[in-house]
């Protein structure tokens, strides 16, 4: 199958436009029309994975983390972005879905949920999410409508999930006086003309915006067409990141890290504050300071979270929070192996392998 198709259905799984601002997720190198038929999975797409990429001959890496972060100035054999022109020197695709995933339905945080058990769950902090849709809003005298409406959607306007074609429509009369120098298609300049019109409305992508309206200019029979651009607003506001939510029944903070240790298949945690009966938890993937804040407030009484700076832990400890540290890559591991499965049951003709070779760059001794 071509790349496109991995990537529609990662977008699924994960909508990239969830993602943090400051995050840099989706397709970051590769040819969408290339054939992939083998994809490794990682959370750092490190040398070692490279070569375990080459060695298993893969064509596409699902890389948690984006190997393209910063900017680069130079793509060299020998510079900071190595691993990249490797990468594109031999036609591996790169994508990441890092935060989208973090933040999407079964994603790295609720998998951390599941874990602990929470049956009830919501974000601990909602994102600030926007649509990567518009709608387009034009207005077309009746004999033409039917040509205008076609040529939007050819052009890329009018998809709403797996329906094409999709448009409201309602009629009315628009007003024009064409002034010194006009040529109107209907109607003459100098006098005021009253023509029957419908408001022809539709769904256009953002990155699709200028190809549909150069079709509506170049199918509308005006001088110049009457068209309004509105931005649209999210449909997901429940979308967040972290995690916070009451435990089934007060349960030892003993238990619990048992439950961890299983789920994560890691052998030691960091725990920084009392033993305790746990009635509410919190999780956040990977570095977990930008959250404390909002599980402290929130009154969790357990923090589960990859990382934490020290006196961020003295300040949860302080509070009467526990928390818990899993180490930074070890806390997101697990939905590998969740992302695999998923994978595998929507694209049967591609196989996925998760990398031996991708692991924590701290060990427990």
């Amino acid at each position: 199958m071509q790349l496109s198709g991995l990537v529609s259905v990662l977008e699924e799984i994960a909508p990239s436009r969830f993602a943090e601002q400051w995050d840099n997720v989706g397709l970051l190198c590769g040819d969408l029309k290339q054939n992939v038929s083998r994809v490794m999975l990682c959370i750092d797409y490190t040398k070692q994975v490279a070569d375990e990429t080459r060695s298993q001959k893969c064509d596409a890496v699902i890389a948690y983390h984006p190997p393209i972060f910063d900017g680069f100035k130079q793509i060299t054999a020998d510079g900071a972005a190595a691993l990249v022109f490797d990468a594109v020197s031999n036609g591996i695709a790169l994508y990441s879905p890092h935060t989208a995933l973090d933040v999407a339905d079964g994603g790295t945080n609720d998998l951390l949920a599941d874990i602990l058990g929470l049956t009830s769950r919501r974000p601990l902090r909602i994102a600030p999410t926007t649509s990567d849709t518009c709608k387009l809003v034009v207005f077309v005298p009746q004999p033409q409508l039917q040509q205008v409406s076609d040529a939007l959607f050819a052009a890329g306007a009018g998809h709403i999930g797996n329906y094409s074609s999709c448009s409201f429509r309602t009629t009315g009369a628009g007003t024009f006086f064409g002034e010194a120098g006009s040529d109107p298609q209907i109607g003459k300049p100098g006098r005021l003309e009253t023509i029957e019109e419908v408001r022809l409305e539709t769904i256009v992508p953002k990155q699709k915006i200028e190809p549909v309206i150069a079709a509506l200019r170049k199918s509308h029979p005006y001088e110049q067409p009457a068209f309004d651009i509105y931005s649209l607003e999210s449909a997901a506001p429940s979308m967040g990141l972290g995690r916070i939510g009451p435990l089934p029944s007060p349960t030892l903070l003993s238990k619990l890290i048992e439950q961890i240790k299983i789920g994560l298949e890691i052998r030691s945690l960091l725990v920084a504050g009392e033993d305790r009966i746990v009635t509410t938890a919190a999780m956040c993937a990977g570095a977990g300071g930008s959250l404390l804040s909002d599980a402290l407030t929130q009154k969790a009484d357990l923090y589960l979270t990859g990382e934490l700076r020290h006196h961020d832990a003295l300040k949860a400890a302080a509070a009467g929070m526990t928390v818990i540290c899993t180490l930074h890559s070890n806390s997101e591991r697990a939905i590998l192996k969740r992302l695999k499965s998923r994978l595998e049951q929507r694209l049967a003709s591609v196989q996925f392998l998760a990398s031996q070779k991708d692991r924590d760059p701290f060990q427990i001794h």
